[in-house]
């Protein structure tokens, strides 16, 4: 659970917790535990669109789990604050209802009481259903009527937020935004004896808490905005927090889920799951084999949908289950998958991830099962660790390191394990790879034909897998006629998609004819900027002064290569040809590449951009700051004069035209250490 205090604090979610079945919001006080802040005086030159005279965000734990508090208090000055009058309340009826303690208007010294005249309606059970969730959260809204420029809104609740999975044990955050608008803020984190949490706190919230016996307070009076340090590792980005947990470790948490999945795994004696994997053992002799089609099954026989009812926003459903309604989210495909390994005899075990690129610097949070947002499977085959997600498209096998690059990872065993770390390096293969074959031998003045090929890896590359795989051939090349054609394409002739599971690539190859687009530089000289060939600057690392100027610059990763062939007009000789130099420089972390070479009629460029270090310390980046000027940032230009002899030099690496080589394969020649 994460609680951020800002402008929209009317809206609140809850999780579930099996109580009385309830589909109404409630009226009702306060909880006892709720010690409110004292409303503000709004000062004579207030701006901007709204003053808080007061905002409070308290969470109480006890027994029976959490509970959450939300007020505010809140002067309207501009006309698009209005919208603050929309009231809205999400809920799981299984966790009980929610509670409204007060709505009210202060206008010119009357107080009305909305809720005399006003209710929430109730809306509908699922919100998200295009989204593929099924939480059968309720949702109610209440738009405050004749609310007014200079009013004061008053609004509070309480909603129980705890997790049926975890019971009494949770965690969560306080957050104070970074901008937040001018006004009292109050952030409360209380708890019954015997229920205090550990708790951990950024240093700004430090120097402000006021801890009691069994409560911490965090009062601000107009905060100052918050700038994270610029270009820092996202670990540094956590300002104004506070961590809870009742979790002593994270294998505690381990411990607490790895049993969840293997009541999900199993399977009864007439299991038509058990066939299933008989079935699939039959037709493959490797276990490699039978892992990737176990995975396949799981894939593109059970749809994916998050499934939230029952208690099930943690808990998996049962592989039986699944396999029976054919729908599922990343916990009911990890059960689903691991009962289909289990009958095979492959080890597996889940394993809890972050998608959201959340993880960096997990290891110094407190332990948290909050802090991930997706599960899948690890095993162990013919001794290699294999990673296997059942959500993804069925073109995504088993791989040896994650497709989505994790940096701390929590398996769930039933003796407990730590997080994992799983340490970068630099990619082998280019993310995205961008090949273009200029065939101009017929002539400056003639079309020429073009080849163009993008092959994109990773999640990029399932995305365009699920995209382009339900395109018929004929709809996807008439739909490139109709968007292609233009300024660089007069035909396109053909339009070829594969998705190559060895390669783990999606590759999109476009032919036709087009004009190449020869700059006349007098003379009879041609010239021609190749698309993609140069480089920009990179861009000075510096900080404001009131940031932290030791920290490490950040470089999120990524590996771009281009490729262009121009097959030459065979009226021309080598001896008439130029090009720019070649770039081989590192700066901020970075690899820039670029080589050129002329053979066989044919001129060949590539060009390749690798990130080679995530995280660049300080002091290195202030010494690539003053590299910057010196920075090759070339056009990838070449020249046709029809006055020239000399031959260009020979290139020390031979780079390879778009058609040499298999551009799909390992170690390509996008950086000068690849490919020889």
């Amino acid at each position: 659970m994460r609680l951020a205090v800002g402008v929209c604090l009317a809206t609140l979610l809850a999780a579930g917790v099996v109580h009385a079945d309830s589909n109404q919001v409630l009226r009702g006080p306060a909880p006892k535990w709720v010690v409110p802040s004292q409303p503000l005086p709004v000062p004579a030159d207030a701006a901007g669109a709204v003053f808080f005279r007061q905002q409070d965000v308290e969470v109480h734990l006890d027994g029976k789990g959490q509970q959450q508090y939300s007020a505010f208090r809140v002067k309207i000055l501009h006309p698009n604050a209005l919208q603050i009058g929309n009231l809205s309340l999400a809920w799981n009826p299984a966790a009980g209802s929610p509670q409204v303690h007060v709505i009210k208007i202060y206008r010119d010294g009357e107080v009305i009481d909305v809720l005399q005249k006003a209710a929430f309606e109730i809306l509908r059970r699922e919100d998200q259903l295009e989204a593929a969730r099924l939480d059968g959260n309720l949702t109610a809204v209440l738009r405050v009527p004749d609310l007014r420029v200079g009013d004061e809104l008053e609004f509070a609740a309480t909603l129980h937020t705890s997790d049926p999975t975890l019971g009494k044990d949770d965690a969560g955050l306080l957050v104070l935004g970074g901008a937040p608008a001018p006004g009292r803020y109050h952030l409360r984190l209380s708890w019954e004896q015997g229920y205090k949490p550990a708790v951990k706190m950024t240093a700004d919230m430090m120097k402000v808490a006021q801890q009691g016996a069994e409560a911490v307070d965090y009062r601000f009076d107009n905060p100052p905005a918050l700038t994270p340090a610029k270009d820092a590792p996202p670990r540094y980005q956590w300002q104004r927090v506070v961590e809870y947990s009742s979790f002593g470790d994270w294998q505690s948490i381990s411990r607490r889920f790895a049993p969840l999945f293997v009541r999900a795994a199993s399977l009864g004696a007439s299991s038509p799951l058990k066939q299933e994997a008989a079935r699939i053992m039959a037709a493959n002799p490797l276990a490699l084999e039978r892992a990737a089609a176990a995975l396949k099954l799981v894939q593109q026989d059970v749809r994916y949908i998050y499934v939230g009812l029952n208690g099930g926003n943690l808990t998996p459903a049962t592989a039986q289950d699944t396999w029976q309604r054919r729908y599922g989210d990343c916990k009911a495909k990890t059960a689903l998958l691991l009962a289909l390994l289990g009958e095979m005899g492959i080890e597996g075990q889940p394993v809890l991830v972050n998608n959201s690129g959340g993880d960096d610097g997990m290891d110094e949070r407190l332990p948290s099962p909050r802090m991930f947002d997706h599960v899948l499977v690890r095993a162990v085959i013919d001794g290699k660790r294999y990673w296997l997600d059942g959500t993804l498209p069925p073109v995504a096998g088993p791989v040896v390191e994650p497709i989505v690059p994790y940096e701390w990872v929590l398996p769930l065993t039933g003796q407990g394990s730590g997080l994992e770390h799983l340490a970068w390096k630099p990619a082998t293969r280019p993310d995205g790879l961008t090949l273009f074959e200029f065939d101009a031998r017929q002539g400056f003045d003639k079309p020429a034909r073009i080849t163009s090929t993008t092959i994109k890896r990773g999640i990029e590359g399932l995305q365009e897998d699920v995209q382009l795989s339900a395109v018929t051939p004929a709809q996807m090349l008439a739909a490139f006629r109709q968007n292609a054609i233009g300024d660089t394409w007069q035909t396109i002739e053909d339009v070829k998609w594969r998705y190559d599971q060895k390669a783990q690539a999606s590759v999109l190859m476009i032919v036709g004819t087009g004009t190449i687009n020869w700059e006349d530089q007098g003379r009879g000289s041609k010239a021609l900027a190749l698309a993609g060939g140069g480089f920009s600057p990179p861009e000075r690392r510096l900080r404001a002064a009131e940031q932290a100027q030791d920290l490490p610059f950040y470089d999120k990763p990524n590996f771009d290569c281009r490729v262009t062939t121009v097959r030459l007009p065979t009226t021309t000789k080598p001896g008439q040809w130029s090009f720019k130099d070649d770039i081989d420089t590192r700066m901020f972390g970075r690899h820039y590449y670029r080589a050129f070479e002329l053979r066989d009629g044919a001129l060949r460029m590539v060009r390749g951009s690798r990130t080679e270090q995530k995280e660049v310390d300080a002091a290195v980046a202030r010494h690539d700051n003053d590299r910057i000027a010196r920075f090759d940032n070339s056009m990838a230009w070449i020249t046709y004069d029809p006055s020239g002899e000399s031959a260009p030099p020979k290139a020390p690496i031979p780079v390879p035209a778009t058609y040499d080589i298999d551009w799909t394969a390992d170690n390509l020649p996008c950086q000068p250490q690849m490919g020889k």
